[in-house]
């Protein structure tokens, strides 16, 4: 088993709260509690470890997302003890130690000034949070592994006054779609890259 993605959030904002509850087939997530993200290899083995958090905590699961190559999990509680032993009940399970999660590395970064609205209207079709209109700025990250998008996403609405768009947080890539002013964007995407690169791990060179 290879423990690819464990990141802990804080405090959840108020944007991306709502974007989980969107896409949560799990108990959705509230405003203000703290989570923790999860992706492993293989997908199915993490049925293992959503067994492990819930009988040791009183975490609720967000998501478990079952895939053949890669599982992702989420848990969340107001009290941030208890997400933090959920993270130590599931790496006891697993063996893991935070250390053997993989570095997150930005695969891409793009800012679009001024879009267009037809290309507003692309976006704005396949979303599931806000929307971004015409003459707007549009930012797109890719982030492997998957699951850093969620971090990405929640640190960005804690920087700037931004609209998150939509956000992908498994399968062999994440990815996070932005909108909002160009100050705003540009300040939310030095945001982005401070926390992923003060996350540690082991190397992620590709």
């Amino acid at each position: 088993m290879e423990l690819r993605t464990f990141t802990y959030i804080d405090i959840l904002q108020p944007q991306f709260t709502g974007f989980l509850q969107t896409v949560s087939q799990g108990f959705m997530p509230l405003e203000g509690q703290a989570a923790l993200f999860l992706e492993i290899s293989p997908g199915i083995a993490i049925n293992q470890l959503t067994d492990a958090a819930l009988k040791a905590t009183r975490v609720q699961p967000g998501m478990q997302i079952v895939e053949r190559a890669y599982g992702l999990l989420e848990v969340h509680d107001f009290d941030q003890g208890e997400v933090r032993s959920a993270g130590e009940a599931i790496c006891a399970r697993a063996g893991f130690r935070i250390e053997d999660r993989l570095k997150p590395r930005i695969l891409s970064s793009q800012i679009l000034t001024g879009i267009d609205g037809h290309q507003a209207q692309l976006i704005n079709r396949m979303r599931h949070g806000d929307m971004i209109a015409a003459g707007q700025t549009l930012y797109i990250l890719e982030v492997h592994p998957a699951a850093y998008a969620a971090i990405a996403a929640n640190e960005a609405e804690k920087a700037a006054n931004v609209r998150i768009l939509e956000v992908v947080t498994f399968g062999a890539f994440g990815r996070l779609w932005l909108g909002g002013g160009e100050a705003d964007i540009a300040e939310a995407a030095k945001a982005i890259e401070h926390v992923l690169a003060s996350i540690t791990g082991r190397d992620n060179k590709g």
